[in-house]
């Protein structure tokens, strides 16, 4: 009974080793004889039971899908750049955006930087962010909100 089963170092050399952890001449002198193996018969598909997810990994899940979307919003709204009034890149006008934004950045309280930097890096910000989402006119307006906002604060 000995001499029919294999010991368990004879069945390690046996095993096959994944194909990124064998050298690339071992690759190729094995796919010569992989048309060979092709005709004889194969093993059975084992079978791999699918993980069942719980109602509390689903939704760890979701949260994780939702929030690289939204980091943008999440900058905007809390981060310590600036305190911004709601809907200043909506304005009417470069000037209006660029009085908004320098009146936000000189009152507020958690900005880094200096009032000039922190407010045209906000700008700056929501022109990248917003990409393709923002038409011409949009973006025009903000882009003369740049140079108004170096006018406003002296650096034109």
């Amino acid at each position: 009974m000995t001499a029919t089963r294999k010991s368990a170092s004879a069945r390690a050399s046996t095993r096959k080793t994944p194909a990124h952890k064998t050298s690339a001449r071992k690759r190729a002198a094995t796919s010569t004889t992989a048309s060979h193996r092709a005709s004889a018969p194969s093993k059975p598909e084992r079978k791999v039971a699918k993980r069942k997810t719980t109602a509390k990994a689903a939704a760890r899940k979701s949260k994780r899908r939702a929030s690289p979307k939204r980091w943008s919003q999440r900058v905007t709204q809390e981060s310590d750049a600036l305190d911004l009034r709601h809907g200043v890149f909506k304005l009417s006008s470069a000037k209006k955006i660029a009085a908004s934004l320098k009146r936000s950045a000189e009152h507020s309280s958690r900005r880094k930087t200096g009032a000039y930097r922190s407010a045209l890096s906000m700008l700056t910000f929501y022109i990248n962010r917003a990409g393709k989402n923002l038409s011409k006119t949009e973006r025009d307006r903000l882009e003369r909100a740049k140079s108004e906002l170096k006018q406003q604060f002296g650096r034109a």
